[in-house]
């Protein structure tokens, strides 16, 4: 009986996320810049007392606005976040790929970017030299901020308050045995890597490879991605200082384009 009690507990609550989640698609497709209870009601076959507990919950998420006087309701700045979030990924991927190839075919090496997600960033595109020895990374997988160059990169130039949340939340975990994992030391590396514009990596996420990333921004001055190059220690180490400000370069390009002015 009360594994029967719980299996409806948890069907029922599904069921609110769903009537949530279809208020917030409505508010997605509609064509009219606001609306009220009544027309939601009708529209989702729900009654007023549904919607309005609905949509306390998600202006409680700043999913939704409300306008005080017309009492009529639209997206809010979170759920805008969200689809500039999403625009800004699958954008910066098709915008990214003529600076990627340029840098490859500069440096002879690996050219990836990366883009953050939350406390972690993650190759979403590269493009590889025709070479016997090369390096490729793996797409799609998450590494925290502090270990190797695109990290560093985006981690130096969030906002003060976010990388001590960083710090507080994780413990810096060794990926090799040249990554950073004393705080201290991060701190001053993220310094050097604000004052200069560019991260670099001799190993730190990964044993044998040398790279150099730097952020890209959006519009509002964010940093929301890293371009880098990357290749065997061996022969990029010597490289580095002089692909340096081509990937600076880079970056600020693909800035520009998404409307950061800095």
């Amino acid at each position: 009986m009360h594994a029967q009690a719980e299996s409806e507990n948890q069907s029922r609550s599904i069921a609110a996320v769903e009537r949530a989640m279809d208020v917030l698609l409505l508010f997605g497709r509609t064509t009219r810049p606001d609306l009220g209870v009544t027309e939601i009601a009708t529209e989702l076959d729900l009654t007023k007392a549904a919607v309005h507990r609905i949509l306390t919950a998600l202006r409680n998420r700043d999913l939704i606005a409300v306008d005080p006087v017309t009492r009529r309701y639209s997206l809010g700045h979170a759920a805008i976040a969200l689809g500039r979030a999403y625009l800004a990924r699958t954008d910066l991927r098709a915008m990214a790929g003529p600076e990627l190839r340029r840098l490859s075919a500069q440096s002879g090496e690996t050219a990836t970017l990366s883009v953050r997600r939350g406390d972690t960033r993650l190759y979403v595109e590269q493009v590889v030299p025709d070479h016997d020895l090369r390096m490729e990374v793996s797409l799609g997988i998450p590494y925290p901020l502090h270990a190797g160059s695109s990290s560093k990169a985006i981690l130096a130039f969030l906002r003060e308050e976010e990388i001590e949340g960083f710090l507080s939340r994780h413990q810096l975990t060794a990926l090799t045995g040249r990554t950073i994992t004393d705080a201290v030391r991060l701190r001053a590396e993220l310094a050097a890597i604000r004052r200069r514009g560019y991260a670099s990596s001799l190993g730190e996420r990964l044993e044998g490879a040398a790279s150099i990333a730097a952020p890209v921004f959006d519009h509002d001055g964010l940093v929301i991605a890293a371009v880098s190059v990357a290749g065997p220690s061996s022969r990029f180490k010597p490289r580095m200082q002089e692909q340096a400000p081509l990937v600076v370069e880079s970056a600020s390009r693909l800035s520009a384009q998404l409307g950061h002015s800095g």
